[in-house]
C-alpha cells in the first residue's frame, strides 16, 4: 500500500491488531485520497467509512458449502465466534462451527456440535449464542430439531475460552435458551435472554437463569403471535432497571418492547419506524450510553445491511453501510470489546462468515 505523504504519527506500541489498524487508518487519512482502502477488496467501499476499522472472512474454505446465524463473545483469551453450517439450512447435517481469534489470525473452523440423538437419528443444528458471564464458563447455547416450531435448547460449556467443551445438555422443557440474541448478564449476576417460539404464531418470552443455565424462569409470552409474529429480541440497556427490546416481524418493521423491572414483565409490543424484512437483528448499549443496531433496512430482501445509533432506542440514524452489493448479508451479531471498538459478524451470501470491526467514536 502506497502512502501519498509523509506520516506524522508515531505508530502504537500496542501488539492489538486493530489498534494498529486505527492507526493505519489515521496514516492513510493524512496521506490523502492516493492511498489504498482499508477494507477487503471485494467489500464494497461504504460512504462512511471513517468509523470502519477493518474486515475479513473469519475462514476461507470450509468443510461445509453453506453457514448462517453467526454468534461473536469477547474472552480473556481472545474473540470466539460461531456459527450453524452443512450443505443447507434445515438439512441433518447442519452442525455448529467454531472459530478462535488470537494475535489477529482465526483458527481453522471446527464442529463443536451436531444433532445426533442417542438411537443415531439425525436432525439439523441451528442458531448458536455464545455468552461469557463475568464469572464463569464460556456458554455455548444452540437449538437442535427438524425445524424452529419443534426445536429444542441445548448447552455447552468450556473453561478455556471454546478449546474444549462439556457435554452437551439439553435445557429444560419449555427453555430454549438465547434464541438468536446474546443475553445480558443483570448487576446481580442473573443471565437474562430473547427468546421466541414458532409452533403458535411467532411469539416472543423472555427467559432468565440466575446460575449460569443450571435452573430457569420465564414470563409468558408478551404478544399472541396471530396479528403480528414477532421473534429474536435483542436486547438493550435504558438504565438500571429499564431495559428495551428490538424485534424482528413479519410485518415490514422492527418492534419495540420496554421493561422496567430488569425483564420480569414487559409492555405491549409496538412498531418502530426501522424497516425490517423479516431477517434477524442485533443490538447492543454502548459504553458510552448511545445504542447501537446492525439490521436490514428494506422490507424485501438481505441487503443493504446497515449500523444506526439512538440516544433513547426510538429515534434511529443509520451511520454506516456494511454491504450494499446484490446478495444476501444478515443475521448479524454485534458487542463491545474492553478496548472500545464494535465487533460484528454476519452472513455473507450464506457462503461465509464476514467480521468487521467499527469505532464507535467515529459516528
Amino acid at each position: 500500500m502506497r502512502l501519498a505523504a509523509r506520516l506524522s504519527h508515531p505508530e502504537p506500541t500496542s501488539t492489538h491488531p486493530w489498534r494498529k489498524l486505527v492507526w493505519l487508518g489515521l496514516m492513510l487519512g493524512a496521506a490523502g485520497a492516493a492511498a489504498g482502502p482499508l477494507w477487503a477488496a471485494d467489500s464494497p467501499a461504504p460512504a462512511q467509512s471513517a468509523a470502519l476499522v477493518g474486515t475479513e472472512f473469519i475462514y476461507d474454505r470450509a468443510p461445509f458449502p453453506q453457514c448462517h446465524a453467526s454468534t461473536i463473545v469477547e474472552t480473556a483469551d481472545g474473540l470466539v465466534a460461531a456459527w450453524f453450517g452443512g450443505t443447507a439450512e434445515k438439512n441433518p447435517d447442519v452442525c455448529i462451527w467454531l472459530a478462535r481469534q488470537q494475535r489477529g489470525q482465526w483458527s481453522a473452523p471446527v464442529q463443536v456440535a451436531d444433532g445426533i440423538q442417542p438411537g443415531g437419528r439425525r436432525y439439523p443444528c441451528w442458531n448458536p449464542v455464545l455468552c461469557q458471564p463475568t464469572n464463569g464458563p464460556l456458554l455455548l447455547f444452540y437449538k437442535v430439531g427438524p425445524s424452529p416450531s419443534t426445536w429444542w435448547g441445548m448447552l455447552r460449556r468450556s473453561t478455556n475460552a471454546g478449546l474444549s467443551w462439556t457435554q452437551p445438555q439439553r435445557l429444560p422443557e419449555g427453555i430454549l435458551g438465547p434464541i438468536k440474541n446474546k443475553p445480558i448478564q443483570l448487576p446481580e449476576g442473573t443471565l437474562l435472554c430473547g427468546s421466541s417460539t414458532e409452533h403458535a404464531g411467532w411469539r416472543v418470552h423472555f427467559e432468565w437463569t440466575t446460575d449460569l443455565g443450571r435452573t430457569w424462569d420465564k414470563t409468558p409470552p408478551i404478544n399472541e403471535g396471530k396479528t403480528v409474529g414477532l421473534i429474536q429480541p435483542t436486547l438493550l440497556r435504558l438504565s438500571d432497571r429499564r431495559l428495551l427490546a428490538l424485534m424482528r416481524s413479519n410485518r415490514g418493521r422492527i418492534y419495540a418492547t420496554r421493561s422496567e423491572d430488569n425483564g420480569r414483565s414487559w409492555s405491549a409490543p409496538e412498531p418502530l419506524s426501522l424497516p425490517n424484512p423479516n431477517a434477524g437483528i442485533d443490538g447492543v448499549t454502548l459504553r458510552d450510553g448511545r445504542h447501537l443496531l446492525v439490521y436490514n433496512p428494506t422490507t424485501r430482501g438481505r441487503t443493504p445491511l446497515t449500523v444506526a445509533v439512538s440516544l433513547d432506542g426510538q429515534q434511529w440514524r443509520d451511520v454506516l453501510t456494511l454491504e450494499d452489493q446484490p446478495g444476501e448479508y444478515s443475521y448479524p451479531a454485534v458487542i463491545q470489546t474492553q478496548d472500545g471498538l464494535v465487533h460484528v459478524t454476519y452472513t455473507w451470501r450464506r457462503q461465509r462468515i464476514r467480521h468487521a470491526v467499527l469505532d464507535p467514536s467515529k459516528f
